[in-house]
């Protein structure tokens, strides 16, 4: 049966919930997040791995965002979504940006943390969270995660997104790609990012035209991990990217993926080794992939875990 992968555009039949295996084409979705970011490129090596090495599995991957993922997941749109570890247990729990309790998720497996990296041009007046007030910022699609770790952050130091318009301001919702090019050309006075550190569109901006990394004060990281289960404090430390200087005191979330309950153990437990055992394939795709174990793969599990991946977590060892 010929195998093939569909990396763009989400058009695959969905996945037979249930159904066994081998006995037709399976079709496996997985969601990642926007081009320029982290998530994108090693999503499509992922699925690529799995139409490749999973007998009757055609797999695709597509952009998205943590909170959306979490969404789309839940409503079967796709099978499987990178996400933080907290937005999994709101998304789960029915809090913050989710209306109603997603229950049909479940972990499967932590991959590394998502840092919060807020970036100015280097030649700005930006000091801090609090001059943010009336400028254009850019913290990502009302999808990403993000972007309501970003607004949950302003908030703390006394500004809102309705605030910062009514004061000349504005709030661009775009990919990171384009972030990157309104930055370039001198469009926004911020950009948040929350990923690999380093990564793709900060190491970009780094180069040209410039930029500096705006910190937390310890007091709004105290606060934010308070009021936030999954957050974890973190520094960026000097020489993350070529040009930076000081360490940057920030917050971290796990990130991780999740699936839906309904997706066959064996799926998942195949999907879950071909992961694991081409751990070198993703580390080709960014060496940032290196520092990822699979010890650490149930960190952040905080909702329910699907019986699959655990299946292949027992064998391995990492998993009782």
């Amino acid at each position: 049966m010929k195998r093939h992968l569909i990396i763009a555009a989400i058009v695959a039949t969905p996945l037979t919930m249930n159904a066994a295996p081998a006995s037709a084409e399976t079709f496996v979705r997985m969601l990642s997040g926007p081009a320029g970011g982290s998530w994108y490129p090693y999503s499509a090596k992922m699925m690529e791995l799995v139409g490749k090495q999973i007998k009757g599995v055609s797999a695709s991957s597509g952009p998205g965002g943590g909170v959306g993922n979490a969404k789309n997941v839940e409503s079967k749109k796709a099978e499987l979504g990178w996400t933080f570890a907290q937005t999994a247990y709101d998304a789960y729990n029915g809090r913050g940006a989710f209306k109603k309790k997603a229950q049909n998720l479940r972990f499967f497996g932590n991959l590394f943390p998502g840092v919060m990296q807020v970036a100015v041009p280097a030649n700005s007046n930006i000091k801090s969270y609090k001059d943010f007030a009336n400028k254009r910022l850019s913290p990502g699609k009302v999808t990403f995660g993000g972007n309501v770790a970003f607004e949950k952050l302003l908030k703390l130091h006394g500004i809102t997104y309705d605030a910062v318009k009514k004061g000349g301001g504005n709030i661009h919702r775009v990919s990171y790609s384009d972030s990157v090019a309104l930055m370039k050309d001198g469009h926004i006075d911020m950009f948040a990012a929350m990923s690999t550190a380093p990564t793709s569109s900060m190491i970009a901006l780094d180069f040209s035209p410039g930029v500096r990394f705006i910190g937390l004060d310890d007091n709004i990281v105290d606060t934010f991990v308070k009021q936030n289960p999954g957050f974890i404090k973190f520094t960026l430390a000097k020489g993350t990217y070529k040009n930076q200087k000081e360490d940057v005191k920030t917050i971290a979330a796990p990130t991780i993926l999740i699936t839906h309950k309904d997706v066959p153990n064996e799926i998942a437990y195949q999907i879950a080794k071909v992961i694991w055992d081409n751990h070198a394939d993703l580390v080709k795709v960014n060496k940032f992939w290196a520092s990822v174990k699979l010890s650490d793969v149930m960190a952040g599990a905080a909702i329910p875990s699907h019986p699959g991946a655990m299946k292949y977590y027992r064998e391995k060892g990492v998993v009782k």
